[in-house]
């Protein structure tokens, strides 16, 4: 498994691309502008306190203000109250905590009013972005993620990530990390420090209590609200959590990102460093040189394509988002009904789990799979639809197969889904919003496909279409039909038709008799 991180940068904004064998699985963008990334942490004010919901509004800064709910406090509210009024007033100078009494953790099941008041300064971290009309979702229980660990302050707690299987490597972490760790602090040990040496992650740790007295420093002068602590830029904070032995390439377009990234892969694996290369043609966007902008006009959009000619449906409701599984007009090889349904179904829980990530899809989803009969198909979809999300970062839940052949997930968002436009208006005036050209042309390539393999295979094929297609399809070297061509070793003949709408085709054979 090969993969690459492809970096665009613009004046508003900066594009990361993840891909996996050459296909794109992750697309996140991060404008210039956002001043409130997850992750960040801030000096903010208690605005109100509202007992109905056992929560507060908090003054962060944003137009609205953010929701931090009761649970989100953390038991160790009392201390870091504490902590932060002496060392805005200077009485605290050593912000290791070592030496710091701790208080007594606040009532798991408390009510807010008895913990915070209105006007009280407290950190708070961004933990879900603004979206549309609500305010960021905070919390006050702090933590600070390095490549291998991540440090809780105002905690003594050594934890493991899930996702290490071996209980001996997972008892080895925990002893190790408590041997290092400094008083006062908790640690979260990450799934990629499986297999670390002591001396790794020592260093980590060093790292992370650097830029906790960094951001202890910016309180003594810090007014309400401010940003006391920023997150990795997205680059960085994607490699931070993905970044590993697969990886195969990074290639920037941007000179200053390009040094930041060359920066940290040589801090996390200088032995990785050569893969950071610096994209510098500038007739060939980046996204078109690796072939995403393409994948992008085929992947977003209402329906998505997939291999056999089956196909999905996503819809977005105000509530949730719905997937429909459609087999298409695919050739059936499969001896059965059933057969083709789990065939189509695990080809769809594939693209459905990319599609979460690329999309950045959160909330309820649901899913309706191809009705199956039998108990051991049911199972065999949900185990693998379970094992393709593995890599999703995100947290989520997937329910089993109800008696309708419906398929339940639950997935977190932090961020704005990612919702790119991949319609055009349409050139025939028609006032419609039409599917962009790079659609079509895959299209009529999916279509040639079948034609080639069906009844059509010994006539000569003729491709009538609106003469701008034509000529997108004929010009240059190779031209779309040259590679045609190179491929399936049949020449297409391409004949402008004036007559056609702009996204009207057909195929004919040599009588001139429509046959697709």
């Amino acid at each position: 498994m090969n993969r690459e991180l492809i970096v665009r940068s613009s004046s508003q904004s900066v594009d990361f691309a993840l891909l996996k064998d050459g296909k794109l699985t992750e697309l996140h963008k991060e404008e210039n502008s956002n001043d409130f990334s997850v992750g960040d942490i801030f000096l903010a004010k208690i605005r109100k306190p509202v007992t109905g919901l056992n929560a507060a509004f908090v003054n962060v800064g944003y137009e609205k203000d953010a929701f931090l709910h009761y649970h989100d406090l953390g038991p160790q509210l009392s201390s870091m109250l504490k902590f932060i009024k002496q060392v805005s007033t200077g009485k605290l100078t050593d912000y290791t905590l070592g030496n710091f009494p701790a208080e007594t953790d606040i009532d798991k099941n408390g009510v807010i009013t008895d913990v915070i008041k209105a006007n009280q300064s407290l950190l708070v971290q961004i933990v879900k972005e603004p979206i549309s009309t609500k305010g960021p979702r905070i919390s006050s229980e702090l933590s600070i993620a390095g490549r291998y660990l991540v440090m809780v302050p105002f905690s003594d707690r050594v934890s493991v990530s899930q996702k290490i299987a071996s209980k001996e490597e997972k008892d080895r972490l925990k002893r190790l990390v408590r041997s290092i760790k400094p008083k006062g602090f908790g640690v979260i040990i990450r799934t990629v420090a499986e297999g670390q040496k002591v001396a790794e992650l020592d260093k980590d740790l060093e790292n992370l209590l650097n830029k906790w007295t960094a951001m202890c420093k910016k309180l003594q002068r810090a007014q309400t609200p401010s940003k006391v602590f920023v997150e990795l830029n997205r680059a960085s904070s994607i490699l931070r959590d993905v970044f590993n032995d697969s990886f195969t390439g990074i290639h920037v377009d941007d000179d200053t990102l390009y040094n930041e990234i060359k920066d940290y892969v040589s801090e996390i694996a200088p032995e990785k460093e050569s893969i950071v290369k610096h994209y510098n043609n500038t007739n060939v966007p980046i996204f078109e040189k690796f072939g995403i902008e393409r994948q992008i006009k085929t992947s977003f959009g209402r329906t998505a394509a997939m291999s056999k000619g089956a196909y999905l449906i996503i819809e977005h409701t105000e509530a949730l988002h719905v997937i429909d599984v459609n087999s298409g007009n695919r050739s059936n090889k499969a001896k059965n009904q059933e057969d083709t349904a789990l065939e189509v179904n695990l080809i769809s829980a594939s693209e459905i789990a990319r599609q979460l990530r690329l999309r950045d899809m959160g909330g309820i989803i649901v899913v309706d799979f191809i009705d199956m009969v039998k108990p051991q198909h049911r199972k065999r979809l949900f185990e693998h639809l379970r094992d393709e999300m593995k890599d999703d970062r995100a947290k989520h839940k997937i329910l089993p197969p109800s008696k309708f052949g419906l398929i339940q997930i639950t997935r977190q968002r932090v961020r704005p889904e990612m919702n790119i436009k991949t319609t055009e208006e349409d050139p025939n005036n028609s006032g419609k919003q039409v599917e962009a050209p790079i659609v079509l042309i895959d299209k009529i390539i999916a279509d040639l496909q079948k034609l080639l393999k069906g009844p059509a295979k010994d006539n000569s094929i003729t491709l009538n279409i609106h003469p701008f297609i034509a000529a997108y399809i004929t010009k240059g070297f190779p031209s779309i039909r040259m590679k045609w061509y190179l491929e399936y070793k049949r020449w297409i003949k391409v004949q402008p038709r004036d007559a056609y709408t702009y996204l009207e085709y057909r195929f004919k054979n040599k009588d001139g008799k429509t046959i697709y």
